[in-house]
């Protein structure tokens, strides 16, 4: 085997190749060449290492150093300085956070990785870096000391929860599905991210696929199934590729296949794409489509565990709670339930997105509160503006106002308020903005992403979105309010499957803690954000204007009407509300009324 002094990872997510990540990589190479370190320092592709912002982005090993926003022409001098000098590149340096293992382990970090470990650190490629992070050693372990009810007792006493959203405890899981009578089962792994703005999964299937791998196999030898499958949307390409290089790797090696580690343990394992519907992240709507049927979902009972893929018991687990099991196989339960709470055991990764200083991927551990992960974690809202509402659990969540946010971060707490975990996105909603547009905008795309097979999730959100545009567009009446409330509770209890039922969470969690918006749009015809077009309109303040005529020059479609050094003004009947004026305007002469 090769051995180099320094590893260079180099972030190869969409948003760093867009700034031209691969000819910064190139041009390292070339300059590692020139001067004579090419036997000595590697370079390799890593899916996203920080949050691409500044990119294109570099994790130096072993020193653990996060080099961002380099141009070919930076590269002489960053290999210059870091590598022949053995100095920082100050200049492209990124503030970095390591924990020791005590960190690690105390119950106050504020972030923990262990379903990211690898992430940024390994090859995704290379079996051989997966490895020698202790990589399938728990599988040995599993395939040659312990037998399937040791492992389903491991993962009862670590409380280990399902990811995906529900919280259902993984071991009861696979006690169901190992139990049930059948000569042939199956292991799913649902990789069908489909949250608007929460890419958990991706992260680990790009940076991490063996963890993935690893876990479904444990899975397969607990309950006794020979087939699995991973169902990952097409969206994430790279993904996909990973994962098909993991698994020819495992098989290449012998942890895939007959006779794994030399036993009678046989599993093979293959990925499934998706089409890319919303729906498909339901466990029976995901088995429909890998069965290659109209990704819709079935009535539940039975249960997976019971009929699953082919009619036959099927364990289906997302893409986090896979990774997490090797690790406590390895570390043991009680490393894992002493991070959380009493009934939420571990640690869960966040996608931050919105109005929030940091955004991008976190891991913190289960209880840890709401306001811990925005100002702490997330640095706080954009432009010192005053937080208004946070949104978890992607589209089918509930938006909680500032009361909530010391609420712990578990699975109970999330659904008492009225919201849920889900898969772990996170939307945080600064002052400007609309709650009434926030539940419009989340109703039109689970309306849009509805399958048809039930009429209340088909016709109910239909109706839903119907009356939130009207609302939004000036034309709300009285009752609207009771209408919704309604249809909400419709909705919620008749629909077949999580989408339908979890749909209506924004609108409800809007009308009970921003009723105040809703009433200001419907009986005073005012967005009080200032967000609905249809409420508001545009106004020259006269003491600042100094007709200049900018506003009037850039308006599209001459709303905007003045002599030069005179007040302009702007007619209502034209004025499309583009805010073109606003934007223009250089003496604050214009203001949203």
């Amino acid at each position: 085997m090769k051995y180099f002094r320094s590893h260079v990872l180099v972030c190869v997510d969409p948003e760093c190749l867009s700034k031209g990540a691969h000819a910064v990589m190139d041009a390292l190479n070339d300059e590692l060449v020139a001067t004579g370190l090419i036997g000595e320092v590697q370079v390799l592709e890593t899916s996203r290492i920080g949050g691409c912002t500044n990119g294109p982005e570099f994790m130096v090993y072993p020193e653990g150093v996060h080099y961002a926003g380099m141009k070919v022409e930076d590269i002489p001098f960053l290999v210059e300085e870091h590598f022949l000098k053995g100095r920082l590149a100050n200049k492209f340096l990124v503030p970095a956070k390591s924990f020791s293992d005590e960190e690690l382990s105390a119950p106050t970090a504020k972030e923990i990785r262990v379903v990211l470990r690898n992430c940024g650190v390994i090859d995704p490629e290379n079996i051989e870096d997966y490895i020698a992070h202790d990589g399938y050693m728990a599988l040995a372990k599993v395939v040659t000391e312990m037998t399937p009810d040791d492992v389903i007792d491991v993962l009862k006493r670590s409380g280990l929860r399902g990811r995906g959203g529900a919280g259902f405890p993984a071991y009861l899981k696979w006690t169901f599905t190992k139990q049930t009578p059948s000569d042939i089962r199956f292991v799913g792994c649902n990789a069908d991210e489909g949250d608007p703005g929460a890419f958990m999964n991706r992260r680990v299937l790009e940076s991490d696929p063996h963890s993935v791998v690893e876990g479904m196999i444990i899975a397969a030898y607990t309950i006794g199934a020979r087939r699995g499958y991973i169902y990952c949307r097409a969206e994430y390409p790279i993904a996909v590729q990973t994962l098909n290089i993991a698994i020819n790797q495992a098989k290449a090696l012998g942890l895939l296949g007959e006779n794994i580690m030399g036993t009678d343990f046989s599993f093979d394992l293959e990925v499934r794409i998706g089409a890319g519907a919303f729906v498909c992240g339901e466990e029976t709507a995901l088995m429909n489509s890998i069965e290659g049927k109209r990704g819709e979902p079935r009535p539940r009972p039975p249960f997976p565990s019971v009929k699953g893929l082919w009619d036959k018991p099927t364990n289906i687990n997302n893409v986090e709670t896979y990774a997490n099991v090797p690790q406590i196989i390895l570390k043991g339960p009680e490393w894992f339930a002493s991070m959380g709470t009493e009934k939420s055991k571990g640690t869960k990764t966040f996608a931050l997105a919105g109005d929030i200083n940091h955004t991008g991927l976190i891991e913190v551990p289960m209880g840890i509160t709401l306001r811990e992960i925005i100002f702490d974690v997330g640095m706080g809202i954009k432009d010192n503006k005053k937080f208004k509402a946070i949104q978890t659990g992607g589209p089918m969540g509930g938006c909680l106002p500032e009361d909530y946010l010391d609420l712990p971060c578990d699975y109970e707490s999330l659904v008492q308020a009225g919201s849920m975990m889900g898969s772990g996105g996170m939307i945080i909603m600064d002052e400007d903005t609309c709650m009434v547009d926030i539940a419009r905008f989340f109703m039109e795309f689970t309306q849009d992403e509805s399958c048809g097979k039930c009429t209340p999730c088909r016709v109910g959100t239909n109706r839903l979105l119907e009356i939130l545009t009207r609302i939004c567009n000036g034309e709300g009446k009285e009752g609207d309010i009771e209408q919704l409330e309604m249809l909400c509770q419709e909705i919620k209890s008749n629909s077949l499957c999580g989408l339908g039922q979890g749909a209506p969470n924004p609108v409800e969690s809007t009308l009970k803690h921003f009723r105040a918006e809703y009433e200001a749009h419907i009986f005073e015809k005012k967005c009080p954000s200032k967000v609905c077009k249809a409420l508001i309109r545009y106004e020259i303040i006269p003491d600042n204007c100094t007709g200049c005529t900018v506003c009037a020059r850039n308006c599209p479609v001459n709303a905007i009407s003045g002599e030069r050094r005179q007040v302009h003004n702007i007619d209502p009947d034209l004025c499309v509300r583009c805010g073109i004026c606003l934007q223009v305007c250089n003496f604050n002469a214009i203001e949203i009324v």
